[in-house]
């Protein structure tokens, strides 16, 4: 159980429900989280004590701007430079905008071996390879 302090959830409101899960629910379950609850307006991913959940967002509702005040983005452990590529292409696959082609995977600099892409709302998301 993880203790003061740890991280215990994380909230995303989302325009578009399905769409969001499409998107979150490969990607959290392709690296090891797990569908734990599912209601009408949400559901929750999970990995160990840490749960990162989705909620349909009331309408109208505005998009976010992740360059304004506020969360940027959410960075994952991968467990190899094979899995970053092998989840860029998963993502390039389902169209998923990939975030500074021309320095990728090393748009973080040098010793950071990593894909950048958006989710469906303009989050950015990060995969990223242990250092090497």
């Amino acid at each position: 159980m993880a203790g003061q302090g740890h991280l215990h959830h994380l909230e995303l409101y989302v325009s578009d429900l399905a769409v969001a899960v499409d998107f979150w629910g490969w990607l959290l379950t392709d690296l090891g989280w797990e569908c734990r609850q599912e209601w009408d307006e949400g559901c929750a991913y999970a990995l160990g004590d840490t749960a990162l959940v989705l909620v349909q967002a009331p309408e109208g509702a505005g998009r976010l701007d992740r360059r304004s005040s506020g969360l940027n983005h959410l960075a994952f452990r991968a467990d190899s430079e094979a899995e970053v590529d092998r989840i860029t292409e998963e993502f390039r696959r389902r169209g998923v905008r990939i975030l500074y082609p021309d320095r990728h995977p090393f748009a973080g600099g040098t010793d950071h071996y990593a894909v950048f892409c958006e989710d469906p709302e303009g989050l950015k998301v990060e995969v990223v390879a242990p250092a090497t």
